[in-house]
């Protein structure tokens, strides 16, 4: 490529072009305002989404990389706004999403002064980011936002920051912009050993009971093809963890539900009765495993993860398999001997049926005039043909939505999982609605979530992003309720929530609006919300004290699952 001489500025939006950049969402300030200049002759090649606060930009740009399976790119200037990225960094690098977060900072001769608006984004940042960096000349601006991408998008995927002087972006500089392909003693591809997978699948084809626990690493992998061939020739049942939902069919016979805290009974209990318990793109999470003591003890663990961190951290595995998912599953398929496991699927669907009764015995118990989340969700999934992307915030709706949502189509299921981020869902959908621009989006969310962000219904209005928002208001922070309830004797300290009437602050924002408080008037609602042209906010008054089961208790056994 010839060199041509821009600006730091101008070189910040050429390398992000060159990186097929084509959405950016952030916020301007006085410290990046050179690149926001910049930006200025860039309309016609990059939509800039302007959001109302700095995290819905980095949760708008998760949303984005989430449904794309691109890099989300995130704008911000030096000290407040690089703050206020932080909880987003924290969320990506826990949920493996790749970001490239550019921040401006204060003149290179102002570092260390403390000058108005200065902050150390470099060092507060580094525990929660893949890699960062400070960039003070403008001639380095092209290599570091290449190492950025390279860095973000490869291997295990997470976020990485630039943070740019102004200096830097006022100053020439020769532009000519090479990507990065490869980076000393950064080696994200492993390479992939046979031998490995030969001893994995001598486990599987000696199994009586053999159980897949699958992740998003499925998805990061693109391996959604490979994972169905590999199921379908080995007759394995499969679970899935919350990020890993929707990487493999909701409906499929093999699929036997949901893992985790508030998972399915069967999935949970079976994991302490299978012989042979195979893992794909997963890190045996807290919220999977409870007790790790306990934890598939009688079981051989074969472990499948591009992270060679996370083999061995937490559940010791007989066979450790250091690859990408996709190439990992395509060998495997070959090495593994075609089987059905009837009777072993069949113990699942036992579980399932208990499930179904002890939970519809506990539902009488309840106020039946009341509407039920689980209602709600079920209703949305079979409207949606479980079609839909759905994001959901942080709590019971949550949960519910993992639980009673059919998730049909990969990348569909966007939430926060690791880090557990309130206020997430809103601003995740404006961006997963850029993500998958052709795919129907809609914000499960609860009361307590929705108004930490709820300043993003700016967004919707002005960018004019068709996302529907369910807003299921049970009057409570539900999650935390649940937990006093059962454990702290009843004392709702400080978790009973009076929120503001969302129809009408829904309408202020030129979005329209409307209440369900009844069942007879649930699905009418749903439909009139998908059916409409634009976004759409709906709230839906559900019981105030639902609970949330199956559920595992903080120190207990996978084999010790509530039902009630």
């Amino acid at each position: 490529m010839n060199a041509t001489k821009k600006t730091g500025a101008q070189a910040v939006l050429e390398s992000l072009v060159a990186e097929d950049v084509n959405t950016i969402f952030g916020y301007p300030g006085g410290a990046i305002m050179p690149i926001y200049d910049a930006l200025y002759d860039y309309e016609e090649t990059v939509k800039h989404i302007l959001v109302r606060h700095e995290q819905g930009a980095i949760h708008s740009a998760q949303g984005y990389a989430r449904t794309s399976g691109k890099t989300g790119v995130v704008f911000a200037t030096s000290g407040p706004g690089a703050t206020n990225l932080i909880t987003g960094l924290a969320d990506a690098m826990i949920d493996s999403t790749p970001l490239v977060c550019i921040t401006g900072q204060v003149a290179s001769h102002l570092l260390g002064t403390d000058a108005f608006q200065e902050t150390d984004v470099v060092g507060i940042s580094m525990p929660i980011t893949k890699w960062n960096c400070q960039v003070t000349k403008a001639e380095d601006i092209p290599e570091a936002i290449a190492k950025a991408f390279y860095i973000a998008q490869s291997g295990r995927p997470g976020p990485v920051l630039i943070d740019i002087t102004k200096d830097a972006q006022f100053g020439e500089m020769e532009f000519m912009y090479e990507k990065c392909t490869n980076i000393r003693s950064y080696y994200p591809s492993p390479k992939l050993k046979k031998s490995v997978l030969n001893e994995a699948a001598i486990l599987i084809n000696e199994a009586k009971k053999p159980y897949l626990l699958i992740g998003q690493g499925i998805m990061l992998s693109n391996a959604e093809k490979e994972l169905l061939e590999f199921v379908e020739k080995s007759g394995i049942p499969v679970a899935s963890t919350l990020l890993g939902l929707g990487a493999f069919p909701n409906h499929h016979p093999q699929y036997v539900g949901f893992l985790g805290m508030h998972g399915d009974y069967a999935p949970n209990i079976k994991t302490n009765e299978c012989d042979v318990l195979i893992a794909v793109g997963m890190r045996f999470d807290d919220r999977v495993t409870g007790d790790v003591s306990r934890y598939a003890t009688q079981a051989k663990v074969v472990h499948v993860d591009i992270d060679k961190a996370e083999l061995n951290k937490i559940i010791k595995a007989e066979v450790a398999v250091h690859a990408d998912a996709k190439e990992a599953l395509k060998v495997l398929t070959e090495l593994v001997h075609k089987k059905e496991h009837t009777a072993w699927l069949q113990e699942f669907k036992d579980a399932k049926k208990v499930e179904i009764e002890t939970l519809e015995e506990s539902a009488k118990a309840l106020h039946s005039d009341e509407l039920k989340m689980d209602e709600v969700i079920k209703m949305l999934s079979d409207l949606t043909h479980g079609e839909a992307v759905v994001v959901t915030d942080v709590g019971q709706h949550q949960m519910m939505t993992a639980r009673y949502y059919n998730y049909n189509k990969t990348k569909s299921n966007v939430t926060s999982g690791g880090l557990g981020t309130m206020g997430f869902a809103l601003p995740a959908a404006i961006g997963a609605k850029f993500g998958s621009p052709n795919k129907p989006v809609v914000a499960v969310i609860g009361d307590g979530g929705f108004q930490m962000t709820l300043q993003e219904l700016g967004t919707i209005m002005q960018s004019d992003v068709d996302v529907k928002v369910v807003i299921l208001n049970n009057r409570f922070l539900g999650m935390v309720r649940q937990w006093q309830q059962l454990f702290f004797d009843k004392r709702y300290s400080f978790t009973n929530m009076v929120s503001p009437d969302f129809v009408a602050l829904s309408k202020a924002y030129r979005i329209e609006a409307a209440k369900v408080e009844a069942r007879s008037a649930l699905k009418e609602g749903l439909l009139k919300m998908l059916n409409h042209k634009g976004a759409y906010l709906l709230e839906v008054m559900v019981a105030k004290e639902e609970n949330v089961f199956p559920m595992m208790t903080t120190g207990a056994s996978v084999s010790e699952v509530r039902l009630n």
